[in-house]
């Protein structure tokens, strides 16, 4: 098991059949990615081919509901690239069908859905990602064991490797893989901007901190809500491993909405400054550019002894 999944596991796409559920699928599929199935109640029983780059094709089957595509398949994950307005009801399908990891990749879902479909989750034992993030990818348990790749987060850029990642930026989190892809990760994982989200930087990173894997781990966070504080404050007394982070926003002026639906400063709360100094107070190096953080990330590995 790696980060909330095994490696290997079988994996549906909710949405497969629209132009982002097709091409994120068939990069996916390359990415090694065990997709079993699709799901979309007007083309159930046909069956899309996916040309993959080594020259074979992959049929895949879509389905009615998550519930068949589950019997048929197994599927322990699914992928959602459903539109905002039908995102609720499918992530709510997913999780009476018994999924146990959802990966909610659409942005511009209401907030009282994802606060609905959120909740419902956790009364069901089932975790979220997102919404609005680029998702989850794994690089295997062991060396030669095949990762999992949930989402739109690039595949081949990075290999296996010591460190781990969340973060609330999509952008940021290819843009910190790739500054310490000398390295290597255990996981990555994007936790969306939205202001309630499935898994929080506090659930990841203490999923990190338990991973034996994981030897390190970098954090970006941005402005808005709280969540990195609630990561200083447990991390003053339970963190057992480094922990770098990046913030996004310094600059932001208040009031003003950076992109995520979430990253924004209101009533003086929420700044970069305040969670930078929140962090530090714990002892938790912040950087002040990807490149910088990277570079922080590097001193602490090499006076850890981390390779």
């Amino acid at each position: 098991m790696t980060l909330f999944i095994e490696d290997g596991a079988p994996v549906i796409v909710q949405g497969m059949t629209g132009h982002q559920g097709m091409t994120h699928t068939a990069r996916m599929l390359n990415a090694g990615t065990n997709i079993v199935g699709g799901v979309n109640p007007r083309k159930a029983g046909t069956t899309v081919p996916f040309d993959l780059a080594d020259g074979t094709t992959a049929d895949i089957t879509v389905y009615g509901t998550c519930q068949e595509a589950r019997e048929a398949t197994g599927a322990k994950a699914s992928v959602v690239f459903v539109p905002p307005r039908f995102a609720k009801s499918a992530v709510v399908e997913a999780i009476e069908a018994g999924i146990k990891l959802i990966v909610v990749i659409t942005e511009g879902i209401p907030v009282a859905d994802s606060a609905y479909f959120v909740a419902l989750a956790r009364e069901h034992g089932a975790r979220i990602i997102g919404p609005n993030c680029p998702g989850l990818v794994t690089f295997g348990s062991e060396p030669d064991a095949k990762g999992v790749n949930l989402g739109i987060i690039p595949d081949g850029i990075v290999p296996r490797g010591p460190l781990g990642l969340v973060s609330k930026s999509g952008t940021l989190t290819y843009q910190l893989m790739g500054e310490l892809s000398d390295f290597g990760f255990t996981a990555a994982l994007g936790a969306g901007g939205d202001p309630i989200v499935g898994t929080t930087l506090l659930e990841a990173v203490q999923a990190f901190n338990e991973d034996d894997n994981t030897k390190a781990v970098v954090m970006i966070g941005e402005i808005g809500g709280g969540a990195e504080q609630e990561v200083a404050e447990w991390a003053k007394d339970h963190m057992t491993k480094p922990l770098v982070a990046y913030i996004a926003g310094f600059t932001a002026p208040e009031g003003k909405q950076m992109g995520h639906a979430g990253a924004i400063v209101s009533g003086g709360k929420g700044t970069a400054k305040e969670k930078k100094e929140a962090l530090e107070a714990v002892g938790i190096r912040v950087g002040r550019t990807p490149g910088q953080t990277a570079e922080i990330m590097r001193e602490i590995m090499a006076a850890h002894g981390i390779r």
